[in-house]
């Protein structure tokens, strides 16, 4: 479980020195196309991050047409007529950068990063890419191929991973984050290079983007050198909008995995709110004190003191579009009934619900959540990060009040959340079963 959830989770923080001033350094610009700019200086080092961030994710497809947008971002590297196939990726290297991608749930984004002088080349590389991709069947055909064995290996024969996957399957009925970011197997198979061109066509337009620059360079200088390369791209048509609401659970719901595995393992989550709603940031103290890492009460209690468990943890990342959720996870040790887990599981969430946390543990969360969001990370890079992933879920805006936020919560607050979020009502519960042979249909 620990190997899936490191994959899945992508942590950023914030330099002292940024944050420190303040995100007043941020300078926002919208073209008339409709591509939104974010520029931050940082002159302490002649470097320079770019980040090109696309809203559209697994969030953004339809049954069917599953697994797009993490296709399109393979193919993103493919080549266009400017930057032939192989490339893009190349031409980074030998002007002495890095360059990568992603995709989630609510996004997909690019980025590359070079010494100072370099950095011009991002804008016209990814303007190049934005309308000008080539999109070859024969890449096509084989990147799909490529895809559908990083689903097999890292999804389908992989037991947590499964079990994760259908879990969020299950909980969720009508809200697209019931689909993985890979998408479906018979989806992929069945996706043909014209649907992947009408997906480009359709979200990779300008006023679906927000273009983020973090690092040493003068900030008219680069909206010049953006308003040069990407003005002219046309404004497209506005993508749809997701709109769908997962409706409330009243009931909590199980299923059982057959595979085959080493141990049972269980995986339990709660329906929470996302980024902008006030009670994320109780939620995230109470997932920091309940289930992050090993001196959590989870891990304490179920792993070290009463041994019933191999491993334990949790997560809820707060910064997503739409509700989302709060999971709980572990494997019993050899011997131990996962029923016993599971009930000492739901034991240290009820000890919130009758005793607040005491403000001595309260506040060692709140430090480790400040000093992480602090000190965690002092680059260019994952400041550009944070502005990328606040602008595309909300808004960057919600940086300056995040630790203020934070030091908000109250134990009252903690209690009043897990009372609210995590019921029996509001649980999905997901159990992998151990077989010598995985069972065959």
């Amino acid at each position: 479980m620990r190997k899936f959830i490191l994959a899945l989770l992508m942590i950023v923080t914030v330099s002292a020195s940024a944050f420190a001033a303040g995100w007043d350094g941020v300078k926002e610009y919208t073209l008339d196309n409709g591509l939104k700019v974010l520029l931050m200086e940082e002159h302490k080092a002649p470097v320079a991050t770019f980040q090109i961030w696309y809203r559209i994710g697994s969030r953004n497809e339809l049954p069917g047409n599953t697994g797009m947008s993490h296709l399109l971002e393979h193919m993103m590297f493919k080549g266009t007529k400017k930057y032939g196939p192989k490339t893009f990726s190349q031409t980074v290297q030998r002007n002495g950068g890095n360059d990568n991608a992603f995709t989630s749930k609510d996004y997909t984004a690019y980025f590359e990063t070079f010494s100072s002088d370099r950095i011009w080349l991002s804008l016209d590389m990814e303007s190049d890419r934005m309308r000008g991709l080539l999109l070859d069947p024969k890449e096509f055909n084989s990147e799909r191929d490529v895809v559908k064995e990083e689903r097999r290996l890292n999804h389908e024969d992989d037991p947590e991973s499964a079990l994760y996957e259908k879990m969020m399957e299950v909980a969720f009925l009508n809200h697209p984050y019931r689909i993985p970011t890979i998408g479906w197997m018979d989806d992929l198979t069945n996706m043909t290079v014209e649907d992947l061109k009408v997906h480009y066509d359709t979200h990779y337009v300008p006023n679906n983007a927000t273009i983020v620059v973090v690092g040493d360079f003068e900030s008219e200088k680069m909206l010049s050198e953006i308003k040069k390369q990407f003005a002219s791209i046309p404004k497209g048509a506005e993508p749809r909008r997701v709109t769908i609401e997962e409706p409330l659970q009243k009931g909590e719901r199980r299923l059982f995995l057959k595979k085959e595995a080493e141990l049972p393992v269980l995986i339990a989550g709660y329906h929470v709110p996302a980024l902008t709603h006030k009670d994320s940031y109780p939620l995230s103290l109470l997932e920091l004190i309940l289930s992050a890492g090993k001196r959590s009460r989870l891990y304490k209690s179920i792993v070290y003191e009463k041994q019933m468990a191999l491993y334990a943890g949790g997560d809820y990342s707060m910064v997503s579009t739409d509700p989302s959720m709060f999971y709980l996870y572990a494997a019993s040790m050899p011997g131990k009934p996962l029923e016993e887990v599971e009930k000492a599981i739901y034991a240290e969430i009820d000890k919130f619900k009758i005793e607040p946390v005491s403000e001595k543990e309260l506040t060692k969360a709140k430090n480790q959540i400040e000093a992480s969001f602090i000190m965690g990370q002092d680059s260019n890079f994952n400041r550009a990060m944070l502005l990328g992933q606040y602008e595309t879920v909300a808004s960057w805006k919600l940086l300056d009040k995040y630790v203020d936020e934070m030091r908000k919560v109250t134990a009252e607050d903690v209690m009043r959340v897990a009372k609210q979020y995590f019921s029996e009502d509001n649980r999905t519960v997901g159990i992998l079963v151990p077989v010598k042979e995985e069972v065959k249909k």
